[in-house]
């Protein structure tokens, strides 16, 4: 409450106090609100709550206003005329006064009468109300007890969860279906800060980017940490063809029909692309058709900076073990120990993180000048094995020639040259601990675990080791927060974190989930989804993901297209860039029938872990209605809840409401999750039970060098660790060519390596890149960028 001289109120000490704040009603903003007729949004100034109650029934009644000047006044004249009264006002000098005063049915004295101006008589019966303040004391009196109430009683309501007000955005279709990036072009999405407050989030809990993206922050989690969670729902797929079969579509469609048609809260949260398939073959994320992120230009080029926050310190890394090698190898360890603890200003000191390695090593000091010889050797050398090196350089782009090279070729690292390469950004250990990571703090301990190499004695060598902990957190601190967009239908996406499923986990933020989950509410659905087929992201997402999150889910939603089980059941190669074959386009109920054997399979994968499964075919104009039909009576006869066609590429959520309803349904069906194994099984049978009860292999075989892995990790302490499998998605078995349901074969296992920061062991099925290269005509034939306008044209 603003306690000043009323020489002093000028709009700048005013609007000095944030609007929310305002009790005194007194800034641009609140005056604006309640000008615009925004009463439930504003506070009304408490002199002018003070002269309504006293005035009581002023409609059609004729009010002067005398001495009503600034805001209060403005105040004053608004809230009368909304009431009905006829309203004038004039100063105290206007020739009119005598006159006016004379007529009135109610007076009101907004500042004090100079002893020069003369007041005759009111008219007989009108009400005078002096609202003059004190002219001894130059102030206003406080009188926004009332609006310090009614301001704290809107703070406890913003704390709580509550039914979105939320505005959808309309869709007109048109037929045929633009192109997508047309589509996202001629939607306008709202303000973000808009939606943000539709959806409950507060002022502060949000950093804007531009006006359709912004982060969120993490102290919404403390908030709402006594909020009931929502319904918790995964979409995953079928095998895919290399076309990819429209999980995210689905994921986007389902929401827009759950929010925008059946007004239910609902959140999306998906994986943000990586600039290599972008560029490459498959194209962008975001969905697509009526069914997409928006805009999808943003959504799939930089969007926040995550993943070049992920570069950033993931290199920071690389670079910090070469050079570490470098000075070990040609620095004495008095020179070593000199530079590491140097003396500054006359005084040597440890840093913290320095301070931490000497406990690890059990040295219990302090001070720099009191280590012997032998605890500053040990202090100093990290012996790293060159040949033990696990930790590569990324580059957020499929650069086929950086899948192996040579580094440290200049006169200047003396001779210390290597082989090593280049993975994909989103390969990157960093982007996983992104995406499973609780809590800042916990991120901070999972960078600082991470495993780079072993020493010359065969002991783990962590970034923690290497002193780069907290500068990889720095780097981090903001890509942490997951970024909230909207859909076409305006509503609410998070988009957070973006590893590969098959060369990692596959799988959107635990964060971005949990966020979501309290945002939506006890009866509000969370939609995520899992990388490729049910085999894949799927696994991962309840082995890895879940145990991270302690998160349950309530449905899965398996995509599948008669596309894809015609494939299956013998239908020719599919090949990106290339035209489909008549037997794709033409009826064939044949293929469909034997290929959706595989959609049985991932139905009784799914099935494992004891969770409802409903069937979403996306369904293409080439499909014919008695395809679509067989379709969702095997899947319904293989145990699915229910099988829907869905046709919200087209239409948008509105083609998707039955879906959302048997999902809706499922959700409130008996869930029995459980995981499928135990962290205590040895390495090896838990790599054993997912080859045979997910892929339907008959047994693993792992290489002498997968073995030896398997030997050091349980030796090291990381046997109890979770199994992320690195296998082609585009087939159940570890060869891409073998469609259907294979069986009877051995799954190779041709290496293991750690991540022991994102928490779990990966075994290498066979032979997997972690780099993809560029096609014969990758994407970026058809993206530009118009000068003039600055429009981004060709994505997809």
């Amino acid at each position: 409450a603003l306690d000043l001289p009323e020489s002093l109120y000028s709009s700048k000490v005013l609007n000095a106090v944030k609007p929310e704040k305002d009790v005194d009603g007194l800034s641009s903003v609140n005056l604006g609100r309640l000008v615009h007729g925004d009463v439930c949004d504003c506070l009304v100034p408490p002199t002018v709550c003070a002269v309504m109650e006293l005035l009581e029934d002023i409609g059609g009644k004729k009010v002067l206003l005398v001495g009503a000047r600034g805001a209060e006044g403005a105040a004053l004249q608004s809230v009368l005329q909304r009431r009905g009264a006829a309203v004038l006002s004039c100063h105290w000098k206007a020739p009119q006064l005598q006159s006016e005063l004379r007529h009135a049915d109610a007076v009101v004295f907004g500042s004090a009468k100079p002893h020069d101006v003369p007041v005759s008589c009111t008219k007989p019966g009108a009400t005078v109300i002096n609202c003059a303040h004190d002219p001894l004391s130059g102030k206003r009196g406080s009188g926004g007890t009332a609006n310090m109430v009614k301001n704290m009683e809107r703070w406890i309501q913003s704390q709580q969860c509550r039914k979105w007000d939320l505005h959808s955005l309309k869709l007109q279709p048109l037929s045929p279906v633009p192109s997508d990036i047309e589509i996202s072009r001629a939607q306008s999405p709202k303000a973000v800060d808009v939606l943000a407050k539709e959806i409950g989030l507060l002022t502060d809990e949000i950093e804007i980017y531009g006006q359709t993206k912004a982060k969120v922050r993490l102290s919404l989690l403390e908030r709402l940490k006594d909020q009931p969670d929502g319904k918790y729902v995964l979409v995953a797929g079928i095998t895919p063809t290399p076309l990819g079969e429209g999980k995210s579509t689905v994921t986007v469609g389902l929401v827009q029909a759950l929010t925008a048609h059946l007004n239910i809260n609902s959140f999306a949260c998906l994986r943000q692309p990586s600039q290599g398939p972008t560029f490459g073959v498959k194209g962008g994320a975001a969905g697509g058709g009526y069914a997409q992120v928006i805009p999808m230009e943003e959504f799939n080029l930089h969007l926040t900076g995550d993943i070049h926050a992920i570069t950033a310190a993931n290199n920071l890394l690389a670079a910090a073990i070469d050079a570490r090698i470098l000075h070990e190898n040609t620095q004495s360890d008095k020179s070593l120990y000199n530079r590491l603890v140097p003396v500054v200003n006359g005084v040597r000191g440890f840093s913290a993180i320095q301070l931490a390695r000497l406990r690890r090593l059990g040295i219990n000091k302090t001070d720099p000048e009191t280590l012997t010889e032998e605890e500053i050797s040990k202090f100093v050398r990290l012996d790293i094995d060159p040949s033990t090196i696990t930790w590569q350089r990324v580059v957020d782009t499929n650069d086929r020639f950086l899948r192996k090279i040579t580094v440290g070729q200049a006169n200047t690292e003396k001779g210390f040259v290597r082989q090593a390469q280049f993975d994909i950004a989103v390969a990157s250990e960093i982007m996983a601990i992104l995406a499973l990571t609780t809590s800042l703090q916990d991120m901070k301990e999972r960078l600082g675990r991470m495993v780079v190499a072993n020493d010359k004695k065969g002991q783990p060598v962590t970034a923690e080791d290497l002193g780069v902990t907290g500068a990889l957190a720095v780097l981090m601190k903001d890509a942490i927060k997951p970024t909230l967009m909207q859909t076409l239908e305006g509503t609410p996406v998070f988009v957070h974190a973006g590893p590969f499923a098959n060369i990692a986990h596959g799988n959107s933020s635990v964060l971005a989930d949990k966020i979501a989950l309290k945002l939506v509410g006890e009866k509000g659905f969370v939609v995520t989804e899992a990388g490729f087929g049910a085999d894949i992201g799927m696994e991962k997402f309840f082995n890895i993901k879940c145990r991270a999150s302690g998160l349950v889910p309530s449905v899965v939603v398996l995509v599948a297209t008669v596309r894809a089980l015609k494939m299956h059941g013998g239908g020719p190669n599919v090949t990106a860039g290339a035209p489909l074959k008549k037997e794709y386009t033409e009826e064939n109920l044949q293929l469909v029938a034997d290929g959706c054997c595989n959609l049985q399979k991932q139905i009784q994968i799914t099935q494992l872990f004891g969770v409802p499964v409903v069937v979403a075919l996306n369904v293409f104009k080439t499909d014919s209605p008695a395809e679509v039909d067989l379709v969702c009576k095997i899947a319904k006869e293989s145990g699915a809840f229910d099988a829907v066609p869905c046709n919200h590429w087209s239409a948008g959520g509105k083609g998707a409401v039955k879906l959302a309803q048997a999902v809706e349904k499922a959700a409130n069906q008996k869930n029995s999750f459980k995981y499928l194994y135990s962290l205590e099984l040895p390495i090896a049978e838990k790599i054993r039970i997912i080859a045979q009860k997910v892929y339907g292999a008959q047994d693993i075989e792992l290489s002498p060098a997968a073995q030896s892995q398997v030997d050091r990790y349980t030796r090291q302490g990381f046997g109890n660790l979770p199994i992320c499998m690195a296998k082609t998605h585009l087939s159940l078995s570890h060869q891409p060519e073998r469609k259907g349901v294979p069986t009877g074969f051995i799954l190779p296992i041709s290496d293991v390596r750690a991540s022991i920061g994102a928490g779990f062991i990966y075994p290498l099925v066979g032979t997997m890149s972690t780099m993809p290269g560029l096609p014969t005509r990758p994407c970026f034939y058809d993206i530009d960028l118009d000068p003039i306008t600055e429009q981004v044209k060709g994505l997809f």
